[in-house]
């Protein structure tokens, strides 16, 4: 999660999800924190079978596919996570307390990701989307390239 200080932002992810469920009356069961802890202790986004590998090798158990599924779909809903559509895996939502489309940045070379906020970005798509008669419900833009450590060390 994010490019620089992963572990404190996860941490900070982790405790911001808890803090919203709270507060709207979301239950955050055992399952949901597992995977919770999962997505914010990696460093890259991850796809629902690699959370369930992890789940499998911290629990030593199977895990039924379907109900890691409904999970990060909790997670989506409730906008504490992004899906990755090229990569078919999920990451934290760092501005989740706010109304957001989301830009990612995704890192070719480690497989990392950091968001950025954008708000002129996400009026001028809006604007675009409407001038087309077009009716947006969602949009997240994908940014390929390297990160600051990998394009340092390139």
């Amino acid at each position: 999660m994010g490019f620089e200080g992963h572990e404190a932002n996860g941490a900070a992810w982790t405790h911001q999800v808890e803090r919203a469920c709270a507060s709207k009356g979301l239950q955050l069961t055992a399952l949901r924190r597992r995977v919770m802890t999962i997505l914010s202790e990696s460093e890259a986004p991850l796809g629902a079978y690699a959370i369930i590998d992890e789940m499998r090798r911290i629990e030593g158990k199977p895990v039924a596919p379907p109900t890691v599924y409904r999970t990060l779909d909790f997670f989506l809903e409730n906008g504490f996570v992004h899906k990755i559509e090229s990569r078919n895996a999920y990451a934290p939502c760092a501005h989740f307390g706010h109304a957001h489309q989301g830009v990612l940045l995704l890192c070719e070379k480690c497989g990392r990701s950091d968001e950025i906020d954008e708000p002129a970005l996400d009026r001028l798509i809006e604007q675009a989307a409407a001038r087309a008669g077009f009716v947006a419900h969602r949009q997240m833009i994908e940014v390929q390239g390297l990160c600051p450590a990998c394009a340092r060390a390139a």
